[in-house]
């Protein structure tokens, strides 16, 4: 029955953490081919309203077999100094983006079992209006060091840039750039972030994590261990294996460099 005139509206109800299952696609071009598919899973958290309302069915910055801890991002911070989202939020600043006030949706591993690895996290920082006012890339590489790229004024669905100035893998140099697409359906059933790499020569590396999103609970967390009990270590493993791979492909090997000035790039 529609609504009586001059009546207000409910309120939109609060987003809720989600958890996404789908797969990890890596496809490098040249100098030698090497491709792969792996079935993975991920957090989605709308960090702000977690932070209002708590994370439900999430166990968070405490042990369960599947949890997220605000200690793996950013400078490393608890939940007394502000969280991960307070980190976040002088990071925007520091970088002179000081309308970035709506909802933060971090796409992230979970901690699995106590453990940890990160390659990449995206921040999606939203504006008091909805839209998407920058994102944040968060990478992490097998050295233990991390880096994080801003892009400002992005769009869903539109292809960003970013110079290329972190090392990842020592099967590729420090130059050229890359290219991420992301989407997020209006209705938070599914989400694609991609990223593309180009050396000086064009197209060298095809990346994409993708899944089907639906609401954290105990059901859907039990699930995820079920078919993944041990993921984060997989995605470790897989990541040693396939550098493996390469090196008896004869992929061509490039030292660890010093870390970039800058713990941002824009």
């Amino acid at each position: 029955m529609p609504a009586a005139h001059g009546s207000i509206a409910a309120p939109a109800a609060p987003a809720k953490a989600l958890i996404g299952f789908g797969q990890v696609r890596h496809r490098r071009l040249k100098p030698v081919a090497n491709a792969f598919c792996y079935p993975t899973y991920f957090l989605l958290l709308p960090l702000r309203s977690l932070q209002r309302n708590g994370p439900g069915a999430l166990a968070r910055n405490r042990r369960a077999p599947l949890s997220f801890f605000d200690a793996d991002h950013g400078d490393g911070r608890n939940m007394e100094a502000g969280g991960a989202l307070a980190w976040l939020d002088q990071l925007l600043q520091s970088q002179g983006v000081s309308d970035a006030s709506g909802e933060v949706w971090l796409h992230t591993y979970p901690r699995v079992l106590g453990f940890a690895f990160k390659p990449v996290s995206f921040w999606y920082c939203h504006g008091a209006d909805g839209a998407l006012r920058a994102v944040v890339v968060e990478v992490n590489n097998t050295f233990g060091q991390r880096h994080c790229y801003l892009l400002d004024r992005p769009a869903y669905g539109r292809e960003l840039q970013a110079d290329k100035v972190f090392h990842v893998s020592p099967f590729c140099a420090i130059e050229g750039s890359y290219r991420f697409r992301f989407l997020l359906n209006a209705d938070h059933s599914r989400t694609v972030a991609r990223i593309d790499y180009d050396d000086a020569l064009g197209p060298l590396l095809q990346t994409s994590v993708s899944g089907v999103l639906e609401p954290v609970t105990a059901s859907s967390l039990r699930r995820a261990l079920w078919r993944y009990p041990v993921m984060t270590w997989g995605v470790l493993g897989r990541i040693h294996w396939q550098a493996l791979k390469l090196f008896f492909k004869r992929a061509p090997f490039f030292a660890k460099p010093a870390l970039p000035a800058s713990f941002v790039t824009r």
